[in-house]
């Protein structure tokens, strides 16, 4: 479906429902191609008395950020809806795994997005940003809630998200947008309140709103900085645009929201003293994936022998960290059973570095993720708040791939066979 008439529609409600809008928040439209979805644009008619869930996420917000006394609005979603203690991240803790398990319900083994950067077979790779790879459907497996929405019956609309440009399985919601930071994120609120304001033929029930302020600010400066508070204060002013426009419409009480983050964020050891694995070992016939805090190395033919040499080199010299050969990395992390994991991988202790070669030092800012999901520092948020949620819940630890389960029983759509994610585990919180 054609969206070329909703940058007007969005900035009339912001005016009608928001008040008035400086010339910035005004929203853009970036020449999205038209859709065929299986909805056409238009909710069948058994799903538009569905309730309408909006689900955000605050990239790099870990999960003690909300008690610095900084989230006006976080605190009263809190207070009024459900707040889990922390949101545990999958393997690895890096932006596009996570975001993909949290609307799949799947490990990254079995959805194949298993880092930003690896290998697709035959010679081509995924690359966050390669617009080709990141918007070709057969990158992705599993079926994001998305697809499943457009599937039966329910229009569902994404202002970005991991997948959200590309045609899985043939559909891709009824709109999306192409990342771009060039959006802001007030004009990312108000198109999201525009299509929420659509007819209830064609009001999406499904939205997905993705910031990265604060992810950007806490790699640059930090978790602790005052520029990462500034951005951690900027997103929670996003979230109260958003609810106050939700509740200026007149079925605002229908719309729910649940606000996630795919990790936290740590800070680097100073001084910064990487291991660097070409000081003593041979890369020849290995592309190297720096991380700053991990490294995956993909041999250009199989070779366990040597994968198991290195392995057993590094972790005779290195102090601050751990290889593994994919096939022996921690259960937990259920890396087994995907050809796109890398050969060998090595994650530094939390707050410690591994580059291939000192040229890659650039991938070493002040703070980071990629170190072990148990690690607390990487963990992330969950709250929810709306009409399908108990009020004033504290829960404990949520797993990242339990909410899509949440997710598809606030909507009443039926998900996939395939998932890792426990229905059971979060129904509590739901009235």
């Amino acid at each position: 479906m054609n969206d070329f008439r909703r940058p007007l529609h969005g900035w009339l409600l912001c005016a009608v429902i928001l008040g008035a809008c400086s010339p910035a928040d005004r929203i853009v439209d970036y020449a999205v191609p038209p859709v065929s979805s299986p909805t056409g644009g238009v909710n069948a008619p058994e799903q538009r008395d569905k309730p309408y869930l909006v689900l955000v996420s605050l990239d790099g917000f870990r999960w003690d950020y909300p008690d610095r006394a900084l989230t006006p609005t976080l605190s009263r979603i809190a207070r009024e809806g459900v707040r889990a203690e922390r949101l545990l991240p999958v393997f690895p803790t890096l932006t596009f795994p996570n975001h993909y398990s949290l609307v799949t319900g799947l490990y990254p083994a079995r959805h194949g997005i298993v880092a930003n950067e690896f290998p697709l077979g035959a010679g081509a790779w995924y690359r966050i940003h390669d617009r080709t790879a990141v918007e070709t459907g057969s990158s992705y497996g599993g079926e994001p809630l998305w697809v499943t929405a457009e599937r039966q019956g329910m229009v569902a609309a994404a202002f970005f998200w991991v997948g959200s440009e590309a045609d899985i399985g043939g559909v891709r919601p009824s709109h999306w947008r192409r990342f771009t930071k060039e959006i802001k994120g007030a004009a990312r609120v108000d198109q999201v309140l525009a299509w929420l304001a659509e007819p209830p033929a064609t009001r999406p029930h499904f939205y997905t709103l993705y910031f990265e302020d604060v992810d950007d600010s806490t790699h640059w400066y930090g978790p602790e900085s005052k520029e990462g508070d500034e951005a951690i204060r900027r997103a929670d002013r996003y979230l109260a645009r958003l609810l106050k426009g939700i509740e200026r419409l007149p079925h605002g009480h229908e719309v729910n929201l649940v606000v996630v983050s795919d990790h936290g964020q740590g800070r680097y050891r100073q001084p910064v003293q990487p291991l660097l694995l070409d000081s003593f070992i041979t890369l020849e016939g290995i592309t190297a994936v720096d991380g700053g805090s991990y490294c995956l190395l993909y041999f250009d033919a199989p070779d366990l022998e040597r994968a198991a040499l290195i392995r057993d080199q590094v972790n005779a010299r290195w102090q601050h960290g751990r290889a593994w050969l994919k096939g022996k990395a921690p259960a937990a992390w259920q890396v087994d059973g995907n050809a796109r994991f890398a050969d060998v991988i090595l994650v530094a202790d939390a707050g410690q570095a591994v580059l291939s070669t000192e040229a890659r030092r650039n991938k070493i800012n002040t703070g980071d993720h990629g170190w072990r999901p148990e690690d607390p520092g990487m963990h992330g948020i969950f709250l929810a708040w709306g009409p399908a949620f108990k009020a004033g819940v504290r829960s404990g630890p949520v797993r990242n791939v339990d909410v899509h389960p949440l997710l598809l029983q606030v909507l009443g759509l039926e998900g996939p066979a395939a998932t890792d994610g426990d229905p059971q585990t979060l129904r509590a919180l739901l009235r």
